[in-house]
């Protein structure tokens, strides 16, 4: 990392992140543990699986590890997406909210054209590596995405709506 000045794009960029990653947190406020933790799908899927998988397999992942370079415990695949029975819903959160802050603080002080310190070649055969102003872009669209499944589970789960729709 430089010590740099985040200019009006990397502002922009981030402020878009944050929005997505405000709506996360938000949807799932107020959720008691049993509904974080129960799954919605047949697949064994649950909201507090997805907070972790976005904390390990796209905060940390992409920010710490791709951008920086930083050797950090990488539990991506199916391992990320499980929470045991040991770990408490604050817990994940908390771990989403520290991974948030450390990307914040890489993105703060990495130039948006900056080169990666590290391209996973083995996960993405063929794809060139990406500057920062990609890797937040795509972090942005997952999040984003992820966003969405969570507006989806907090309907089916009590009914409660980020986005009101009027029919």
């Amino acid at each position: 990392m430089t010590d740099t000045v985040p200019n009006d794009e990397t502002m922009a960029l981030l402020a878009a992140l944050n929005a997505q990653r405000e709506h996360v947190l938000g949807i799932l406020d107020g959720l008691a543990e049993d509904d974080l933790r129960r799954p919605l799908l047949p697949s064994g899927w649950t909201c507090l699986g997805l907070v972790r998988h976005l904390a390990l397999d796209v905060e940390r992942f992409w920010f710490r590890a791709v951008v920086v370079g930083e050797t950090v415990d990488l539990e991506s695949g199916a391992g990320a997406w499980q929470v045991g029975p040991d770990v408490s819903a604050g817990d994940v959160f908390a771990l989403y909210r520290r991974e948030i802050d450390l990307a914040n603080a890489i993105i703060a002080a990495t130039p948006p054209d900056a080169d990666p310190a590290w391209w996973p070649v083995e996960q993405f055969p063929g794809f060139p590596s990406r500057v920062l102003r990609k890797t937040i872009l795509h972090v942005i669209t997952e999040t984003a995405c992820h966003a969405g499944h969570l507006d989806a589970a907090r309907e089916l789960i009590d009914g409660r709506s980020w986005l009101v729709l009027t029919v």
